[in-house]
């Protein structure tokens, strides 16, 4: 395909850790040219300035947020926002006959005041927020492919929910058991300087966060639940832990059949997963390790049966920059506009 045949797209928020791994993605992928970068404390900056080892491949400026002027170049708009801004713009993109990937929380949720209760941000838009689409293709690929505007799911969510699909649909597990224990890199936190996430106060250090209340539980409940098709809560614990990228996400429950065995779950899990190339089952007694999925689009799945306590155990890994975050919506990207799924998105990892 030639460059003038390629699909224009834009990027509001390039500059941030998700931008950058979107701009690496989209630079070699062969249906679409980045024409917009978007972003506001570096507004005027030439984007090489900020990544110079990306600058033999791309030379364009950080532009102001101008929902219109951005629709009259593009066609497809990733938003890689804070959340509570992509609200603001998608609307008006959407009203230009833009696609939107939004990779911020603004449009996870089906019930907007559950994300005003945990987001603490006031929302107008409920007729736009009623057609986005949860972005989680191993999930509602389908819905995907026929929407306009994708809320692109976390990276917590991402790796919990792909451990808890087979487990849910299939109805293999007492909802009401579900425990959550996470673990991500510094890299989750994003760009911005937080003291927490200082080499000197994260090195060495491993603790929990969010007990009881992070606000990636009601995203996690809300698909759980429509898995289920009952209301389902869950007990999630992020810990954050000295490393740059990766999520490790362990999950814990019930099993409605003690005489289910490790054979039997591991079964289910290869048959359920055998049509979706990210999300690698692995075979007994495999568990998997941050390190497998760095820089790839991949989701690792490990399980266990512990027949003492009649218990199912899912371990869940992936890059929380790549399927947690931008190759996800990329993913999505393709799905959406009917491209062959795995386009530019990569397998292999680049560990070690």
């Amino acid at each position: 395909m030639s460059a003038q045949d390629r699909v224009p797209v834009g990027i509001i928020g390039a500059s941030g850790y998700g931008g950058i791994q979107l701009v690496r993605l989209l630079l070699e992928h062969p249906s679409v040219q980045v024409t917009y970068m978007g972003g506001s404390g570096s507004v005027g900056q030439n984007f090489a300035d900020l990544y110079p080892h990306i600058a033999h491949a791309v030379n364009l400026p950080i532009e102001n947020l101008e929902p219109e002027a951005i629709a009259d170049r593009c066609k497809i708009v990733f938003l890689s926002l804070p959340n509570g801004l992509a609200s603001k713009i998608a609307p008006r993109l959407l009203a230009k006959g833009c696609k939107v990937l939004d990779l911020s929380a603004d449009y996870r949720f089906t019930d907007l005041q559950v994300y005003e209760s945990w987001y603490k941000e006031s929302r107008t838009d409920t007729e736009v927020n009623s057609k986005a689409v949860y972005g989680l293709p191993e999930i509602y690929r389908d819905r995907i492919a026929t929407a306009d505007l994708v809320g692109c799911a976390g990276c917590y969510p991402t790796a919990s929910l792909l451990a808890l699909q087979p487990l849910l649909k299939q109805g293999l597990v007492d909802p009401s058991t579900i425990i959550i224990d996470a673990k991500s890199g510094t890299s989750g936190g994003g760009r911005q300087p937080k003291t927490n996430l200082l080499l000197a106060e994260a090195d060495g250090s491993l603790g929990a966060y969010g007990i009881a209340s992070h606000r990636h539980t009601p995203e996690i409940e809300q698909i759980c639940s429509d898995m289920a098709g009952q209301e389902v809560l869950v007990q999630f614990t992020p810990h954050l832990i000295p490393m740059i990228r990766g999520i490790l996400s362990t999950v814990y429950a019930k099993l409605r059949d003690p005489g289910l065995v490790k054979e039997d779950v591991l079964t289910i899990y290869k048959s359920f997963y055998r049509n979706s190339e990210w999300v690698q089952v692995l075979p007994k007694n495999i568990f998997p390790q941050t390190k497998w999925a760095l820089g790839t689009n991949l989701c690792y799945l490990g399980v266990e049966v512990d027949e003492r306590t009649g218990r199912v155990i899912v371990v869940s890994a992936i890059d929380n920059l790549m399927k947690g975050q931008a190759a996800q919506a990329v993913q999505c990207m393709n799905i959406m506009m009917g491209w062959e799924e795995s386009l530019a998105l990569p397998k292999l990892t680049f560990y070690p």
